[in-house]
């Protein structure tokens, strides 16, 4: 039951969506882009990254980065296995989904074709049946 002069939420929500989201989004992005510029100038220092763990003394390959391109690129990484992770997670949803999917576009043709099997005949027309529903012809 709705209240006179009382609209939705929702229906305000679809009318400024767009702007809103605008809002949102430079709220979030130019604060974030702040932060990260702060943080790449604060930590240009260069590290030295080993990649064998056997022999420190005399490593196979080591690159020499800095700080702030390592923790970036860690966190690249993190996020791009943290997404495969979830993909492989979310496997057997997806495959339910196609498999329900598959079911109900089964059931609507065997809906479509017990409907057209027991739907009722259209009358038919015959040069009799249009006789008598034509208008006669006017008297002289």
């Amino acid at each position: 039951m709705l209240m006179a002069g009382f609209v939705p939420a929702i229906d305000i929500f679809e009318q400024i969506s767009p702007m809103l989201r605008r809002i949102v989004s430079i709220l979030i992005v130019v604060p974030l882009a702040i932060v990260i510029v702060a943080f790449a100038v604060a930590n240009r220092q260069s590290v030295t990254v080993y990649f064998d763990p056997f022999s420190s003394a005399s490593p196979a390959y080591a690159a020499t980065v800095p700080l702030f391109v390592l923790i970036f690129a860690l966190l690249i990484l993190g996020v791009l296995v943290g997404s495969v992770a979830a993909w492989i997670r979310q496997g057997r949803w997806r495959r339910t989904a196609r498999r329900l999917d598959g079911e109900v576009r089964k059931l609507h043709q065997e809906v479509d074709a017990v409907r057209r099997r027991f739907a009722p005949e259209p009358p038919a027309t015959t040069a009799e049946s249009s006789a008598h529903k034509a208008i006669p012809p006017p008297i002289p």
